[in-house]
């Protein structure tokens, strides 16, 4: 499979909330960076990176990723797109990602998003923040000094 189908499909899956999908498209040992938020709040493997990913979509009525430009240099791909996120109090926030993704094996073994979270902090509703604050953080791993 092509790193340009291997991003393209994890994105289809993700925008689509098929957690099981989204896993297929991940390394055992692919680690999820959110870098607004720093590597001492990575998440490694699939499972644990769906657990994080559903802190902050699973409660939403509405998420979809929109494709935008997508440039692959062997088994590096960047990938600028944007997300809408929609809750059910009717709150919405449009969120432009440029993220990174290395594809070893057919498989993401690297997920970095970069992005500017005061575009979700100041569109959500106020609980947003104390409902990710009091979420699971068992899947939380500590990637300094590995990304």
């Amino acid at each position: 499979m092509s790193v340009e189908k291997t991003v393209l499909d994890m994105w289809a899956a993700l925008s689509a909330r098929d957690w099981e999908g989204l896993k297929s498209h991940l390394a055992e040992d692919c680690i999820y960076l959110d870098v607004p938020v720093g590597p001492t709040a990575a998440a490694k493997g699939p499972d644990d990176i769906v657990k994080r990913l559903k802190i902050g979509l699973e409660p939403l009525a509405s998420y979809e990723n929109f494709t935008g430009l997508l440039v692959v240099d062997g088994v590096n791909a960047m990938y600028e797109h944007h997300e809408e996120w929609h809750w059910a109090t009717g709150e919405s926030a449009v969120l432009r990602f440029v993220t990174v993704h290395r594809v070893e094996n057919g498989k993401i073994s690297l997920w970095k998003d970069y992005w500017d979270m005061s575009a979700l902090a100041n569109h959500a509703p106020p609980s947003w923040m104390e409902d990710f604050a009091s979420a699971d953080m068992s899947w939380m791993y500590d990637a300094s000094g590995v990304v």
